[in-house]
């Protein structure tokens, strides 16, 4: 009987921990890589990780380390950092992963790449894959039923190799060749999440809320078509699927963190004090500075932009309500005087 083969994931935050714990359910064993040294303690002594993802008891077969060397020998390799510190992790890998999947969601601030660029300067040996969808920790790790896009750059051969190893009875990837359409899915709607807990902590509604998910989503597509992504990338898992979940529940930290800042805290203090990464804090001013460059109508992002740099949610939010009446889709024309 062929052994199964061992599966690194670096990063040990609540996703990188439940996609280790998912991984392991076939009874592979599991390499996670975790910075900090007391999350690499708990996890191998008593098999749980209090920091990140404290309801989960893990399994046997997942192993902590600290030194990416130990992830030398795998050809599978999950990345599952904060996107801003993305390319120096990869970067200390000591040889490049046959296969590098992305599970990191945003945008790199002062160059605006994304993150298959940041990793295919980062490990120029890897085939890149992007997964992606709605995904809430938790019920990853729970073995709750879950749906993914997983997008091979390295097209069919790619998806042959990495499906049967990634895929799990409650864990389902589809298979994509659009690597820039489930990345730019993944950002954006980190950024619309904010803007829909703002929405929920100014006791705004679910119409507003609705209608935000409807303007965000014909934002996205307008800003994946000017990158290159396919429509259809976007109306799946990756990107409508993904930004109804981010927007619809406090188990979002994006959506917690607009929340906040709808009901009167400031940026800074929630940035502060949070112990895991809301990344569309970190996306929304790389992705607004992109947007003004190229020209894109985009005013939700802006507005979550705003509203980041210390504007009142009150005030963004009206501005946003008193922009001139236009159409709906692009193609309609509109003559009003």
């Amino acid at each position: 009987m062929k052994t199964k083969e061992t599966i690194g994931v670096v990063g040990a935050g609540a996703w990188g921990t439940a996609l280790a714990q998912m991984l392991s359910t076939d009874g592979r064993d599991v390499v996670l890589w975790a910075f900090e040294p007391e999350v690499v303690e708990a996890i191998n002594s008593d098999h749980r990780n209090p920091q990140y993802l404290p309801s989960i008891a893990l399994s046997n077969s997942i192993r902590a380390t600290r030194d990416l060397g130990e992830l030398a020998d795998l050809d599978i390799v999950l990345a599952v950092t904060p996107a801003q510190v993305l390319g120096r992790v990869i970067e200390g890998l000591t040889r490049a992963p046959r296969d590098l999947v992305l599970c990191s969601k945003g945008i790199e601030a002062g160059t605006g790449r994304l993150m298959n660029d940041v990793a295919r300067a980062a490990s120029p040996g890897s085939a890149i894959a992007v997964l992606s969808g709605p995904t809430f920790a938790h019920e990853v790790a729970g073995g709750l039923p879950t749906a993914v896009t997983l997008a091979c750059e390295g097209g069919r051969d790619q998806w042959e190799r990495l499906s049967p190893a990634i895929a799990r009875p409650a864990f389902r990837p589809y298979y994509s060749d659009d690597v820039t359409g489930a990345e730019i899915g993944g950002s954006i709607k980190n950024v619309l999440a904010i803007a829909c807990g703002v929405v929920d902590g100014l006791g705004l509604g679910q119409n507003a809320r609705a209608s935000l998910i409807a303007r965000g989503y014909a934002e996205m597509l307008r800003f994946g078509e000017a990158m290159g992504a396919q429509a259809e990338t976007l109306a799946g898992l990756c990107g409508l699927g993904d930004l109804v979940l981010t927007c619809s529940s406090t188990s979002s930290r994006n959506f917690s963190l607009g929340k906040a800042l709808g009901e009167g805290r400031s940026a800074a203090e929630l940035m502060a004090d949070r112990t895991t990464v809301a990344e569309g804090a970190h996306t929304a001013p790389v992705l607004a500075e992109l947007v003004q460059t190229r020209d894109l109508p985009m005013p939700i992002v802006i507005a979550v932009n705003a509203i980041l740099e210390g504007e009142h949610p009150r005030e963004v939010v009206a501005s946003l309500l008193a922009r001139p009446l236009t159409a709906e889709t692009p193609g309609d024309q509109l003559d009003i005087a």
